[in-house]
Parts: structure tokens; sequence; C-alpha cells
């Protein structure tokens, strides 16, 4: 017999195994003894079953939302029905959910978006409505090859509901996944962000459009839009007149900012679902200009993003938002049906793979051919490859209305389930991906940025491998400081939205994958001086800064070669690849704030600050590409 790999786990498992028995063997004796609320009983249990599955799935090494999908099923119908009423559980997730949009606005700079240029606009704009025909024609094409048959047969609207589901992505597994690899601010995750909110934007006409889906109301459809902006306005005042202010007054007493911004985002919320009783009372009509809770969590987080404190709100917020978000997942997994035919399995299966590929037939040409280059677009489009939780609301609704059959939305829910599953997987090998279908997506047209040939270059002193926030950093003060050696520098990045910026420096930049070898030995490398990598290990691609630089040695035996490390014991090992100088940005930091505790020590800290701000360290107008 082979040996389990994970002898922790098998330790961890008999154990929880006798928890689970003792604890779930007779549940209504112990809620009754004790007087619980269902309420309390309810979230007990799902909290006890997502922690003791999630410590065994993260030994294993398979994502966390497995475990509390599978810990809702464990407790739910389908399983020990341990659960009295999910509504209750499902409730108190939605409070995850309005957080979540909530973060999602405190995080959002519009400035960067709109300044990702037309990428985002025209692919959030076109996405949607072409991923909804996408889809109409996959359900079409199924019902002729009799691929669940009976469920598209029996729905009138089945088409259109099902071009409807796979058209939007998961605001809260994306978001998630980039906040928890910290790539908001990569190429991928600004786009990404970018067109998850197109995607709320589609998503509230298409719930406008819902009930009259025959016929239409495009003044319905006008007056929801005019709530969203009277509503956006009247945050947008109240956080430049007052917010603002009152944060500043609580800023001394961290305890408070927690509840300061919760307060600010359900005032927020509770004048967007009340604009038309409000209009109703002082009018005496009600305009249907209400906004949802959600689109109102995320205008309330957006108008205070800029904030001095914004950071400090978000990291209060993100501890209770993960909480409400395990209960949304774990709620789902106990209102999964049971169900009624193999048809059932067989739509869902289908409807996740159409899902998958509507985001290769449609997302990507658009990401492409608006300016994004080929590995962006494509690792954007694989991140964004989810069924979105506001396709179970639109199917729902779809049952009430009288759209679509029960059977149907059980196939969604199921869709969803196995592309939330298949998320994890997907967002982490994205890159891999990328890489295996790169040759088929150059023989199809979609062609990467070319590589110029080193002979067609002159000679450079300088080499920046990788442009984010600390090369932005550098080629600033190189301009301020030595603008010659800036015109002899040779920056390479596959970032072909920062190319126009940087070429504007006086530098030399070329598009470049550093994880391919190839690349590089076509740059002129060896002919340079000193080439330096500023990207860390934790957001390099297919390569780390080790290996890195074992490349760049062979390529420029005679170069001097700065690298960085993430991790104390990491630095002897990029040191041994060949590299002649290896930094840790806390290290650098701690150095700077020695020499600034010494000069305060001295009472000459005014001195110190002044001499930075001399060397345009930190002076206001600074103005980086990534600022």
């Amino acid at each position: 017999m082979t040996p389990s790999p994970h002898p922790v786990a098998n330790r961890l498992v008999t154990p929880l195994l006798l928890l689970f028995s003792l604890i779930f063997w007779s549940p209504a004796a112990f809620a009754a003894g004790g007087e619980m609320p269902s309420l309390v009983h309810d979230i007990g249990i799902s909290l006890l079953a997502a922690g003791a599955l999630g410590v065994i799935f993260t030994r294993l090494k398979i994502p966390s939302i497995a475990a509390f999908l599978i810990a809702g099923i464990l407790i739910g119908p389908l399983g020990l029905k341990q659960v009295t009423d999910p509504v209750n559980v499902d409730t108190i997730a939605q409070l995850g959910f309005i957080l979540l949009l909530f973060l999602i606005g405190l995080e959002i700079d519009f400035k960067k978006i709109l300044g990702s240029g037309k990428a985002i606009i025209v692919s959030g704009l076109l996405q949607y409505p072409l991923t909804i025909l996408f889809g109409m024609g996959a359900a079409k094409l199924m019902l002729m090859l009799g691929i669940g048959g009976s469920l598209l047969a029996e729905s009138s609207h089945a088409a259109i509901y099902m071009g409807v589901v796979i058209a939007g992505s998961s605001t809260l597994l994306v978001v998630k996944m980039f906040q928890e690899h910290f790539e908001l601010d990569t190429v991928p995750g600004r786009l990404s962000l970018g067109i998850l909110i197109f995607q709320d934007i589609w998503v509230i006409i298409a719930i406008l459009i819902q009930p009259n889906l025959q016929n239409p109301e495009i003044g319905m459809i006008a007056m929801s839009f005019l709530g969203i902006l009277l509503l956006t306005l009247f945050t947008v005042v109240m956080a430049l007149s007052f917010v603002g202010r009152a944060f500043v007054w609580i800023a001394k007493t961290p305890e408070m900012t927690l509840l300061g911004a919760l307060a600010w985002c359900f005032i927020v919320v509770f004048v967007g679902i009340n604009l038309d009783t409000m209009f109703d009372y002082f009018y005496g009509r009600n305009f249907h200009m209400a906004v949802g809770s959600g689109m109102a969590a995320l205008i309330a987080g957006a108008s205070i993003a800029n904030l001095p404190s914004s950071t400090e709100i978000i990291t209060k917020v993100a501890t209770v938002k993960d909480f409400f978000i395990t209960l949304f997942f774990v709620a789902l997994g106990i209102s999964i049906p049971a169900p009624e035919s193999i048809d059932v399995v067989v739509l869902a299966v289908v409807l996740a793979l159409v899902a998958i590929i509507a985001r290769q037939f449609i997302f990507f040409p658009l990401f492409y051919f608006s300016g994004v280059d080929q590995r962006n677009a494509e690792v954007s489009s694989i991140r964004l490859a989810q069924i979105s939780e506001f396709g179970l609301v639109v199917a729902f609704l779809g049952v009430k209305l009288g759209h679509i059959s029960p059977s149907l939305t059980s196939a969604v829910i199921f869709a969803f389930v196995i592309t939330a599953l298949a998320t994890p997987l997907m967002y982490g090998r994205a890159y891999e991906i990328h890489g295996w279908i790169a040759p088929l997506l150059e023989k199809c047209g979609f062609k990467a940025p070319q590589e110029s040939a080193a002979e067609d270059e002159g000679r450079y002193k300088l080499a920046i491998l990788g442009f984010h926030r600390d090369a932005s950093s550098l080629l600033y003060n190189l301009t301020q400081s030595d603008p010659e050696l800036v015109h002899e520098t040779l920056v390479v990045d596959f970032n072909v939205a920062l190319h126009e910026g940087i070429r504007k420096t006086g530098a030399t930049v070329k598009y470049g994958d550093l994880a391919n070898p190839e690349t590089l030995h076509h740059l002129g490398l060896n002919a340079c001086e000193v080439i330096v990598c500023t990207i860390p290990d934790d957001l390099l691609r297919g390569i780390d800064n080790e290996a890195l630089v074992h490349v760049v040695r062979e390529m420029a035996p005679n170069a001097s070669i700065i690298a960085n490390a993430i991790a104390i014991d990491g630095i002897h090992q990029v040191y041994e690849a060949g590299a002649d100088y290896v930094y840790l940005n806390r290290f650098e930091a701690a150095w700077t704030l020695q020499r600034a505790i010494r000069s305060g020590l001295k009472r000459e800290l005014d001195v110190f600050r002044n001499k930075r701000q001399q060397r345009n360290h930190y002076k206001p107008d600074r103005k980086e590409i990534l600022s």
C-alpha cells in the first residue's frame, strides 16, 4: 500500500471525524437543551464544518472555497441535514457580499482604470452583449445535438437566460483571488476589475429588463441609472463635506475606523434602496430610481477611496468580510438541490464549459484588439472564466417570473459550483496555460509584440528587467539626477500599455517576457554594463530572481547584476546564481528609518527631511509612470 504524502493530514482526520460525530450525533438535543436560537445554531454548525474541512483542505493544498462548498453540502439537505433554516445563513452571507463590494469600491481608482485606455472601455461595453449572443447560439446548438434538451425545451426563454448566466464573471471569486495574491495593481488585475465593474452595470440593465422581457421599458432603465447618478452625487458631496472630516476625527481611535466605515456603507445602502420611498413621500410619485444594495455599497466605498485612512479602513473591513464570505459559500453549498435527473448534471457541465470557452472566443479577442498584449489578454480571460453569483440571482428571478424551470436553475447552480472550484486552479496556472496555447494563438493571427533584434540597436549602459513600482521610482530618479544615463537605458517589460510613457522619459523600451530566455537573448543584454531586476518573486511568473540571474549571467558575463529577494534565506541563493548585489525592500527601508531616527535623536529631523526633499524623494509634484 502506498504511504500517504500528507501524514499530518492523516493525524488531523481522525480527531476531526470524532468531533464531527459527537457534535452531529444529536444536534437537535444540543440546540434545544441550551435554548439556542436557530440563527446562532445554524451559523455555529456552518462555521464548525467550514473550519474543520478548511484545515484538512489547506493541508492537502485544495482551495478553501471547495472546503466551504462541501461543508455546506455536508450539513445541508443533501447531507446530514444539520442546518435547520438555511435562510438564516443566507441572510448573514449577503452581508459578506455587501462588504465585498464596499471593499472593491475602496480599492477602485477610476483615474487608473480610465487611464488603462480603450481596452477596458471598449471591452466593457461590448463583452456582455456579445457573450449573451454566444450563449444563445450555444443553447440553440445544444438543442440540435440533444444535450440537456428536455430542460432547454421546457423553458421558453432558456437560450437568453443561458447567455446572461455565462456573460458575467464572479466579482466575489476574482477579486478575492487578486487580493490574496496582491495582484490588483497588475495589468490583469486592473483589466479584470474594470471589466467586472462594467459587468455589474450590465447586470443592472438585465434585471431591469427581466420582468418585461418581451417588451422592455427604456424609461424604467433610464430612471434606474438616474437613481445611481443621484446616489453618486449624494455620496461625493457628503464625502467631501462631512465624511472625510469625520474620519479625520476618529483617526486617533483606530477601533472606531471599522464602525465608521460600516456606518457610512449602510447609510449609502439605506439611502439607495429607499430612494423611491423618499420621492414618494415628498412628491407623491414613485420614479423607480431605487439602487440595489450591492451597487450602493460599491458607490459608498469609491466615495472615500482617496481618504488618507482608506488603507486602514480596508484592513479593518477585510477581517469582518472574510467571516461573512465563508458563510456565503457554505450557504451556497446548503442551497444546492438534489439533481432531479442526469440531464441537470450534463447541462451543468456543458454550461460550465461554454462559459470557459466564451472567454476565449469573446473576452480574449476583445482585449487583444483593443490594445492589450497577447499574454495579458489571455491571462485576464482565463482568470475571468467562471459564472457570476449574479447569474444565480438572475436565474432565481427567472423561476419566479415563470421564464425558466427550477431544474434549469439547478443546472446553473451546479455550473457555478464547477467553475468556482476550477477558479483557484485556473488563476494560479493562467500564465502556464498561456504558454501552452501561445503557439496556437500565433497561428490564428494573435501575435505577441515584436521583439527588436540586438544588432538594430545601440549599446546600453543600464538594463531594467521588468517594470513595476520600484522600477518606476528608479526611472524617475534617473530622469531628475542623471538624464544622460536614461538615454542609455533599456527597459524590458511585457506590459505594452506602459511603453509609450517609458519612451517619453528618453529610455528605450522593448517587449520581452522575462520567463523566456529566447526573448532575453535577442535584446542585447550582453553589451550592458549594469542589469537590474526589481520585480519580486511573488510578482514574477514562470521564473524567479535566482533563475533569472542565472540566465542573465550566462548572457552577460561581464555585467554587474543587481537583483532582489523577498526572504532572507533567499539572498544567498540569488548571489550563488551570479548576482553582484541583492537587496530586500524592507532592509532598504530599515536603513532609511535608522538614519531618520538618528537625525531625530539629534533634533535634526527637519534637516534630514529637507535633504530628502531636495533629492526629489517626496515632492508633491513627483510624476511617475506608476504613481
